[in-house]
């Protein structure tokens, strides 16, 4: 409503329909993205892209090894490579999925959920293998490998029907599998971060009773014997050191999600920007923390090492840094050397007769 002063009347306008119904769409934006921006939003889905390509050429690596190296086909790296495969995939569809797009978002959120389930279900099939070959000296592990199967892929599978309960096709983020409504939050909390945490605690307290089983052997051997050797205590005090590890990747990995998840059930519709990228990032990066500590051990480094062997050329090793390159790669070079210098005293005998 306008007043014109030159012919003093009153100008009545309506209102711009257009308008109002961007004012609105913005709003409702907004609010369903948790106030985050466009920019926000970009940025987000930048980190997530960038964490999941690391974590699936990772994991990518770790399958191509298992499949490649027949002697890296034992029942313990078995286990690895399942972890490997629901990493890779998982890590797939994190990258592939578009939240502006219906059928593929949807894709995403489910598959994510699955072998994102499937990886870290499979980091406590590790744990109990190890926990009943160290703690209960039972060697039947490797007859229970269909349990295993059994186990992890039919939850995933039940955590990820159950899940498309209180799914409401509403996604923002860079992810298709988070939710924006109350019941689709609760849902995702209970199908996800429940047993996520439950993997956890139980890994934690598998791998405390594996150390401190190793500890107490090691004490013992120590007291009847005079002396022990150094190189292999050293070697020992790794690998017990490396298991204290495993416990604390999916903690690392889904610590930030845990906490911005129940921020949103406090303060829904209030996203903190800073933590909703140490969310993405880390869970992204879950893939390869698992490819670096479950899969690239020394006997994944032994077998890589005599393929390069066979396969580079002498000149590229010179290039490589001093831990990249093969144990006996002096001895090889000496062994060169030697042969140069016999095939080059033969020439000459040869040259003089």
């Amino acid at each position: 409503m306008e007043f014109n002063e030159e012919s003093g009347s009153l100008n009545i306008t309506q209102p711009d329909p257009t308008r109002q119904g961007r004012e609105i769409t913005m709003s409702a934006v907004l609010s369903a993205g948790g106030g985050l921006t466009a920019g926000d939003r970009s940025i987000l889905t930048a980190i997530n892209t960038g964490a999941s390509s690391l974590s699936f050429v990772g994991s990518t690596f770790i399958v191509l090894c298992y499949c490649l190296f027949k002697e890296l086909r034992k029942f313990s790296f078995k286990l690895v490579f399942y972890l490997a495969l629901s990493d890779m995939l998982c890590s797939f569809f994190l990258i592939v999925g578009d939240p502006s797009k219906g059928f593929i978002c949807d894709a995403q959120g489910y598959t994510t959920h699955f072998f994102c389930v499937a990886s870290f279900l499979w980091t406590t099939t590790i744990a109990f293998t190890l926990h009943r070959t160290v703690v209960k000296h039972k060697t039947d592990v490797e007859d229970l490998e269909a349990m295993f199967h059994l186990y992890v892929w039919g939850t995933s599978l039940v955590v990820t029907v159950i899940r498309s309960f209180g799914n409401n096709h509403s996604h923002l983020g860079p992810w298709c599998w988070t939710q924006t409504g109350l019941k689709g939050k609760a849902v995702h909390f209970l199908t996800f971060y429940a047993p996520l945490w439950g993997a956890i605690l139980y890994n934690g307290f598998t791998y405390f009773q594996v150390i401190r089983m190793l500890r107490n052997a090691r004490r013992m051997a120590v007291g009847m014997s005079d002396r022990v050797d150094q190189f292999d205590n050293r070697a020992e005090l790794k690998v017990l050191n490396r298991w204290g590890y495993y416990p604390l990747i999916l903690i690392g990995s889904w610590a930030f999600g845990t906490i911005n998840r129940i921020h949103d059930f406090i303060e829904p519709g209030h996203q903190i920007f800073w933590l909703s990228a140490l969310d993405v990032g880390t869970a992204a990066l879950m893939g390869l923390f698992n490819s670096i500590a479950y899969g690239f051990n020394s006997s994944v480094r032994k077998a890589v090492h005599e393929r390069l062997e066979l396969f580079l050329p002498e000149r590229i090793y010179r290039w490589l840094p001093s831990n990249l390159r093969p144990k006996n790669h002096h001895l090889i070079m000496h062994q060169q050397q030697q042969q140069q210098r016999s095939e080059m005293v033969s020439l000459k005998t040869e040259e003089q007769q």
